[in-house]
């Protein structure tokens, strides 16, 4: 009986899934498009997000993170994801200009959602902060509230979106 205990027990651990490790982020280049409508990035401002997905060797990346919360909530996806990173625009060099290398984890970053601000791609952004206290800063300026990434409502970034809207862009 031992035995078959001790046979089952390395069977079981054989058959144990490794866990990856959560790919690095990768620095945005001049090169880099947007998943949803293959523009080049660096030609909109705002926040950016990249989802690394298993088996792929360059992250999906995204002009808007209104649209990388999307592709989050879409049932229809190529692979499992391993890895989401954002724009922390608490430290960004400037609405236009987000950074290259300011990503921070997804699930770590406190997102304004409700924002009067326009996104990359005209909608309303969903924008990103390392910081809460720089959150709550934006919130003062723009309005909005603070949530974390699985709170963000389906309302925020799924449906029609009414470009007409004046939002203001960030300076």
């Amino acid at each position: 009986m031992k035995r078959l205990c001790l046979i089952a027990l390395v069977a079981l651990a054989a058959c144990k899934e490794e866990v990856a490790e959560a790919p690095d982020p990768v620095d945005l280049t001049p090169d880099a498009l947007s998943y949803f409508c293959q523009m080049n990035i660096a030609e909109h401002g705002g926040p950016k997000g990249q989802i690394h997905l298993e088996g792929y060797p360059a992250p999906l990346f995204f002009a808007q993170v209104r649209d990388m919360v999307a592709y989050l909530k879409s049932p229809e996806r190529d692979a499992d994801i391993t890895a989401i990173y954002v724009s922390d625009m608490g430290v960004a060099p400037s609405w236009r200009s987000p950074g290259i290398s300011n990503w921070i984890a997804a699930d770590g970053a406190t997102f304004v959602v409700g924002a009067d601000v326009a996104g990359g791609m005209g909608a309303r952004e969903v924008v990103p902060f390392a910081d809460p206290v720089a959150a709550e800063a934006f919130i003062n300026d723009y309005g909005g509230s603070a949530l974390p990434l699985s709170d963000i409502p389906d309302t925020e970034v799924l449906g029609p979106v009414d470009l007409g809207l004046i939002l203001e862009t960030p300076a």
